[in-house]
Order: C-alpha cells, then structure tokens, then sequence
C-alpha cells in the first residue's frame, strides 16, 4: 500500500467526520420518515456512508473505506456517539466499510455508469448496516425487516447517487484529475 499525502489523510479525516456528524444532523428529518413506518432508521446511516463511498472512490486504494470505518468507530466510541449498540457498535461500522471495499474492488472491471456503481456500493453498504444493526439490537423479522431493509436500500442507492456528484465536484481538487461519466479516478478503469 503506497503511503498518504498529507492533502489525502486531511480529506479522509474530513470524509470521516463529515460521515459521523452528519448522520446527527440528518437524523430528526430521516426519523419523521422512519416513525411513521414503524421500522428503527436506515436513511440517516446511508448518508453518513455515502461520505465513505465518496472518499474510498476518489482515493481509489484498497482497505480505504474498511480503515476510514475503523477510525469513525473509535471517534464513535470515545464521543459517546454509539447509539443503540453501544460497545458493539464498531462492528456497526467496519462491516459497511468492508463491504464498500469489497464491492469496489469486485465493480473495477464494469462498464457501467459511475454513478450506477456508486448508488449499487452505497445500497449494499446501507443493507449492510441495517442487517447488523437488526443483528445486534433489533431484532426484526418478517415483513418489518423486509421494510427496513428495503429503505435502507433505497436511501442508500439515492445517497449513492448524491454521493456521484459530490465525487465529480471533489475530483478535481483531490485527485488532480478529472471525472469521466464512467470512471472517477485513473485507477477505476
């Protein structure tokens, strides 16, 4: 693994913050949803995720989004921020990261739109976190989980695409190259 400039570690330290707090912002709104369906969250934790998406694809280097996750963990757990997994909730989220790296890594080769790739990585990362968080604390089965998880796909695939513009904006400025529609970094071809 070749080592960080100091303009990459600034943006992954901003790409995991941003990732934490915004998940406190976003979530009064994304629970007006979630109550009224019944079901514990989802949306609030897709756009928290997209942050990781967006910053693994523009680093493009493997393990990114797994070390971002393990370092918001340990933020999450020395700010109190767990939530309603408490000393568990690291698992919460490295396995999204993972599962960000692994589906980068497996979507290298396609021929389909950038931003397809990113809606389909930040999708799985979501169902991914709702899964685990269903595993851990909640729970659900039956025609709840299937909601759950359903709106956890969605958010994610709507953060996805959100997460693709923000990409193409930040491009430029972090990797000093620009955004095709179907690649974002010289390395994802």
């Amino acid at each position: 693994m070749k080592r960080y400039s100091l303009r990459t570690v600034l943006f992954l330290a901003l790409c995991c913050d941003l990732g934490l707090f915004s998940k406190r912002i976003v979530s009064p709104a994304a629970n007006l949803v979630t109550d009224s369906l019944h079901i514990p969250g989802g949306i609030g934790t897709s756009f928290s995720l997209m942050f990781l998406v967006v910053a693994a694809v523009l680093v493009s280097q493997p393990g990114c989004a797994a070390m971002m996750s393990m370092i918001q963990s340990v933020l999450a757990l020395g700010l109190g921020m767990v939530g309603s997994m408490g000393a568990l909730s690291p698992i919460g989220y490295i396995l999204p990261g993972a599962v960000i790296d692994l589906l980068l890594l497996a979507t290298t080769g396609l021929r389909a739109a950038w931003e397809v790739r990113m809606a389909l990585i930040n999708a799985a990362a979501a169902v991914c976190a709702a899964l685990t968080a269903n595993w851990i604390v909640f729970r659900l089965d039956g025609p709840a989980l299937l909601l759950y998880v359903c709106v956890a796909a969605v958010s994610g695939a709507l953060c996805g695409l959100l997460g693709a513009a923000v990409a193409r904006r930040l491009a430029p400025v972090v990797t000093a190259r620009q955004v095709g529609s179907t690649e974002v970094a010289e390395g994802t071809k």
